[in-house]
């Protein structure tokens, strides 16, 4: 935790004003007593070959496997080009005002950290900002609230594709210069928008930290969440607090692990960001449409009790990972058995793709998981919908469910209120 934040709480407890400091603290959004409904702006200014599969595949380049090898292992000035026109047509303001016609509140915006800063040898392109003051400005006109999420830190946090760098192994973690990095990164995010907390009321300081991957990951995390509450709450390099919420990862472990970290008696301004997909494991694809509904229904109760204001950051309707390149380009599914070490379960045809491709009955199930999810999550503080758009995979896309009936025109026109019993 930065000196600067030790100072602030010490003085704080010595003082006994703790509860009336904390009780000027207005978010920019009323997390808590109103429900978060939201979607991800995903793969518009972090890449993901299953979001955007034609940018990988027009590369020609098999070896292209994330952001990092698309600035590395092409010409440059090409890369630069095929990028400014993706950002300029991925997410429009049209976008905005059909996500705001939908009846949502919120846009979880995914940025890397090359966006602010690229140090020696690394390959990423920039460019990236603009789109995302942009961003706050367009979903200030649509009355929309953004949390902008780092999706992406140096040495990558989880070595997923979506950090920016596919990687057998995750190096975020083991070297304090990418902890510093991304410290001063969000350090710039919060001033950025320290005084825009009507359209930025949130901040998520990393992505998805591979907790998984032991005690080492873990030690990392909760300190830099604990730095992180001091950069977001304190960016005025002063005793003065921001009205900005800090919005932590679960880092994969269960809510549990959780429970009592950062809690509001002393941690005013903390949510809870957890991930809950059916899709990537073996046991996850081989459920039927009722294992499916029936394991998100299950979930009502852990959500609804968690100590801190919950939301369900990422989740989609979708109950396979047929996805192309969903696994990473390259890499198969398991539900086809294409997928390493994956037994076949069924085709993928008809489970992804185009929503034309899809039956009447498997647009009904999407229909009813899709609410059963909204019902479960709303126990806890809300949702935002992985993703809004994808070039070939509508069963993820709200934009398409939208289109083709199994997501409602408003998210609380329910056509199976009861689904979860």
């Amino acid at each position: 935790m930065p000196d600067f934040y030790f100072t602030v709480v010490s003085s704080l407890l010595c003082l006994s004003v703790i509860p009336s400091v904390l009780s000027q603290f207005t978010p920019g959004f009323p997390y808590g007593s109103e429900k978060v409904r939201g979607v991800n702006l995903g793969g518009w200014l972090v890449l993901e070959p299953w979001i955007t599969p034609s940018l990988f595949d027009n590369t020609g380049n098999e070896n292209i496997v994330d952001e990092w090898t698309f600035g590395q292992l092409q010409d440059q000035d090409t890369a630069t080009a095929v990028l400014q026109n993706h950002w300029n047509t991925w997410i429009t303001a049209d976008d905005f005002a059909n996500i705001a016609a939908a009846g949502l509140n919120h846009v979880r915006l995914p940025v890397g950290y090359w966006a602010f800063e690229v140090g020696p040898g690394e390959p990423y392109i920039q460019g990236q900002l603009p789109y995302l003051q942009q961003a706050v400005t367009w979903a200030g006109v649509y009355g929309l609230k953004v949390i902008i999420d780092l999706h992406g830190a140096p040495g990558s946090q989880n070595g997923y594709d979506n950090s920016g760098e596919r990687l057998p192994y995750p190096g975020w973690h083991s070297n304090q210069t990418n902890i510093d990095r991304t410290d001063a990164i969000i350090k710039t995010i919060a001033s950025m928008f320290a005084d825009q907390t009507n359209v930025v009321p949130i901040i998520a300081p990393l992505n998805e930290p591979a907790g998984y991957d032991g005690a080492a990951v873990l030690t990392a995390v909760r300190q830099y969440w604990y730095d992180s509450y001091g950069n977001i709450r304190y960016p005025y390099d002063t005793s003065q607090q921001s009205n900005t919420v800090e919005l932590i990862h679960d880092a994969f472990q269960p809510l549990s692990y959780w429970s009592g970290f950062e809690t509001p008696s002393t941690w005013q301004g903390v949510a809870m960001d957890t991930h809950i997909y059916q899709v990537f494991s073996d046991a996850d694809v081989g459920m039927s449409y009722q294992d499916h509904i029936d394991t998100a229904c299950a979930l009502q109760s852990s959500l609804s009790s968690f100590d801190l204001w919950l939301i369900v950051g990422e989740w989609s309707p979708a109950p396979t990972d047929c996805a192309v390149y969903l696994n990473g380009r390259g890499v198969g599914a398991r539900y086809d058995g294409s997928y390493p070490g994956s037994s076949y379960i069924g085709s993928c045809t008809g489970q992804s793709g185009s929503a034309s491709t899809f039956s009447s009955s498997y647009k009904t199930f999407l229909r009813q998981f899709w609410e059963a999810q909204v019902i479960s999550y709303e126990k806890g503080d809300g949702w935002l919908q992985w993703t809004w758009k994808a070039e070939n995979a509508d069963e993820w896309s709200y934009q398409a469910g939208l289109a083709n009936g199994w997501i409602p025109q408003s998210p609380t026109d329910l056509m199976y209120p009861d689904i979860c019993g």
